[in-house]
């Protein structure tokens, strides 16, 4: 594989297809419709200044074209905010994929904005809210999660 703007040769299609299609499938608010080619288009071009056209993004993600530039690739992987060797390297990458389910699990459960607001807070700030979080749960006499409140 190449750094430059080259077209890459090595990508399997039906590999990257499957990956885009997971990253349209899950990258979208609750409530809302899976993104379209469209839509990933306007905000790849707002998000890394790189055009590219709603028709060959529906290319890469039914396996009809499968050999995209890297430059091309970088620019999908940032507006997804994976990193581009998810999409390059063949075969799963357990930990993207581990978070990709746990976004949707929690997008589906209706608690991506708390996630969201908890971002960037210290590990103590996080032990509080997991601890408010219980007390609440103990309140509305809900079962204990086990689960760790932080990872440090």
């Amino acid at each position: 594989m190449t750094d430059g703007p080259e077209t890459i040769s090595e990508v399997d299609g039906s590999d990257l297809a499957a990956k885009l299609n997971t990253l349209f499938d899950t990258m979208h608010p609750r409530g809302a419709a899976p993104l379209s080619n469209y839509a990933a288009a306007r905000g790849i071009k707002q998000k890394t200044g790189i055009n590219i056209t709603p028709q060959y993004l529906g290319q890469l993600r039914t396996g009809k074209k499968s050999n995209p530039t890297m430059k091309n690739l970088k620019a999908i992987a940032e507006y997804f905010g994976v990193s581009a060797r998810y999409l390059l390297e063949p075969g799963h990458n357990a930990e993207i994929e581990s978070q990709l389910e746990m976004l949707r699990a929690m997008r589906e459960a209706g608690v991506s904005g708390i996630a969201a607001r908890a971002a960037g807070l210290s590990p103590e700030a996080r032990r509080d809210i997991a601890a408010i979080l219980d007390r609440a749960r103990a309140l509305e006499r809900l079962p204990p999660v086990d689960i760790p409140a932080v990872d440090e």
